[in-house]
């Protein structure tokens, strides 16, 4: 038995599917090579499974599978395969066998924060600034959980307007609920910003991004403007590291904790004061042409955000859905994500009603997935029905989009409000219009599961087809 040893890192936006999916392909892949692997997750709650810096330095290879920085600094002068995690799941056996190969991308030197943020070359500009949009998405999206959800509570215990103190239906206790809700709320662009720069510069521009959040925030640039500033921040903080590279070793302390908080929050202070207001005019726009569309067209909207949302199920075309619609729940516009957490919700439904109405056309492993996606689609875990896609993409995902486009389009038609980013039918009890939701979201998902069926039906019928008329050429041969 070989003593080859791996080590990994994933990681994924929300830190709930993805992250522990790519886990386990890797550490099935690895066993079934009877090579030594050890997995570390960066998931919602935190890092599980830490790598140790010697179990760093014994390993022969690292595969990095995230969409979010996972610390890759750590691995510097290792071989090293950097992947967007849904290939940890999908190709899991394809990396390992790489990993044997040698088949790596060689990181001979120190890898600092700028060599990572241009170097990604090899990974591509445009992953680069994806996996560190996410990083800060993963970071902001609990306190739009916790400020949205308190906020619900509040308003379906006591109503709409019983935190204003002018209003008859006014509640201390509910103005008080409303008030930490905002808080959570108004966090989001903040946090956004600070782990967009963390990203790009590590803690360095984890301040300045963080200044420049709340500076966008405070002058209604809102959810554009952190992004903005965020990246603003974390390259600029990479510009003063390679300026400042020159100066003695010993100033380092002073450069981290005076010369590029002080400078960098200077410079990103007053380019975003600057720009506050025609990026407040920019965004308001934005938010005005999305709400226009959800009330004037909801067929188009629905039909949108359906096929994005169930084109790659948790990659980039998902999160750019997913993103839109928790920038608008921060704006107090909580039809639009209505329809995204339908979309969501609905390709792994899908799947449980096609095994559940077509079962003996699916293997027992698929079987067995299938139910199981009943609860993973029931709390907005869409990536439990990448299996089923990766299977068969070119007849599953129109199938997925289908109805995750129907499941949208009626949830836009009948005016829920979901006032949550995630959770599934767990934040049923605070969403606007409870029955019209989970009903568009079951007619999307039964019609796209009955499709399925039909489609794996057929499959199999021809399979079985070919099969006897083998066996009949090889009897007639006889």
């Amino acid at each position: 038995m070989t003593t080859y040893k791996i080590v990994a890192a994933t990681g994924c936006p929300t830190g709930i599917a993805h992250t522990y999916m790519a886990q386990e392909a890797l550490e099935q892949a690895a066993k079934r090579k009877g090579i030594a692997i050890k997995v570390e997750t960066h998931g919602q709650v935190g890092i599980e499974n830490q790598l140790t810096p010697e179990e760093i330095k014994n390993a022969d290879a690292v595969i990095i599978a995230a969409d979010k920085d996972v610390q890759a600094e750590r691995f510097a002068g290792k071989r090293v395969i950097n992947v967007p995690v849904s290939k940890g799941i999908k190709d899991a056996d394809q990396l390992i066998e790489e990993a044997l190969r040698g088949s790596l991308i060689a990181e001979n030197k120190t890898v600092d924060a700028l060599e990572q943020a241009d170097g990604g070359m090899a990974a591509g500009i445009g992953h680069s600034i994806y996996k560190n949009l996410m990083n800060g998405v993963s970071h902001m999206l609990p306190f739009v959980v916790a400020g949205g959800v308190i906020i619900a509570v509040s308003f379906a215990i006591w109503g709409v307007y019983s935190f204003d103190p002018n209003d008859p239906t006014y509640n201390p206790t509910s103005a008080m609920l409303k008030g930490i809700g905002d808080t959570a709320m108004g966090m989001m662009v903040p946090i956004l910003a600070a782990y967009i720069a963390e990203g790009i510069a590590k803690r360095p521009g984890l301040v300045v991004g963080f200044v420049g959040g709340l500076l966008a925030n405070a002058g209604g640039a809102g959810f554009l403007g952190g992004i903005f500033a965020g990246f603003l921040a974390g390259y600029f903080i990479l510009f003063l590291q390679k300026v400042m590279k020159g100066l003695p070793k010993q100033l380092d302390g002073l450069k981290a904790i005076f010369l590029y908080p002080v400078i960098g929050v200077l410079v990103i202070g007053v380019v975003m004061s600057l720009l506050a207001s025609p990026m407040e005019a920019i965004n308001q726009g934005m938010m005005d042409f999305l709400a226009g569309f959800q009330n004037s067209n909801p067929l188009i909207l629905g039909i949108i955000v359906g096929c994005m949302s169930a084109f790659d199920m948790g990659g980039p075309v998902n999160k750019a859905a997913y993103v839109t619609g928790t920038a608008l729940l921060a704006q107090g516009n909580h039809t639009f994500m209505a329809g995204v957490s339908a979309a969501c919700i609905a390709p792994p439904l899908i799947t449980g009603f096609a095994v559940l109405f077509f079962g003996k056309y699916f293997d027992t492993n698929d079987r067995n997935a299938g139910l199981v996606n009943f609860i993973l689609g029931s709390t907005h875990i869409t990536e439990g029905a990448i299996p089923f896609a990766a299977k068969d993409p070119l007849r599953v995902l129109p199938t997925m989009m289908l109805g995750s486009s129907i499941a949208a389009v009626l949830t836009y038609m009948f005016g829920v409000q979901v006032p949550a980013p995630h959770g599934g039918f767990l934040v049923l009890p605070v969403v606007t219009g409870k029955i019209a939701w989970v009903g568009s979201i079951l007619l999307g998902s039964i019609i796209g599961g009955v499709i399925l069926g039909f489609i794996q039906k057929r499959s199999v019928q021809k399979r079985e087809a070919e099969v006897s008329a083998d066996e009949w050429k090889e009897t007639a041969k006889e």
